[in-house]
């Protein structure tokens, strides 16, 4: 049985964005190796990772005007990324997205979904650190 993971910032830390130096992302992937992964990286350049494997939970844990940043999963059991986003673009307009996806990309399904957003950040796994830091990088400019 897989284990549930996930690191659930404490109130205090979650009370406004983070500085200009260090970006606050929330990760949403139902596969713990590439959350763990994922985070490292990112911590590993400065940035401040809260990480889910599941998304029910992400989302009752999420705070609004928080992130950055989102990089959620697009195929996850119970809600799939695009459903997440869905809910969670409903308490924060603000906050920019990425889906991280290891299947082709599914524009179609995210235009049908989103007609009135554009949204270009699609992230391909398997992906390597330094990729996926030039991405959130772009993304976050």
């Amino acid at each position: 049985m897989q284990e549930e993971t996930s690191s659930i910032p404490s109130s205090s830390t979650l009370s406004t964005k983070t500085s200009a130096g260090s970006k606050r992302i929330l990760l949403v992937d139902d596969e713990p190796d590439v959350t763990i992964t994922f985070k490292m990286g990112l911590e590993g350049k400065g940035y401040k990772v809260d990480t889910f494997n599941d998304p029910e939970v992400a989302l009752a844990h999420f705070k609004i005007g928080v992130y950055d940043l989102l990089l959620l999963d697009i195929k996850m059991p119970k809600m799939n990324g695009f459903q997440l986003y869905e809910e969670l673009e409903k308490l924060d307009k603000e906050a920019k997205v990425c889906f991280i996806t290891a299947f082709e990309v599914y524009y179609r399904s995210l235009r049908e979904l989103f007609p009135q957003i554009d949204i270009d950040c699609f992230i391909k796994k398997p992906i390597d650190s330094e990729e996926l830091i030039k991405k959130i990088q772009l993304e976050l400019q």
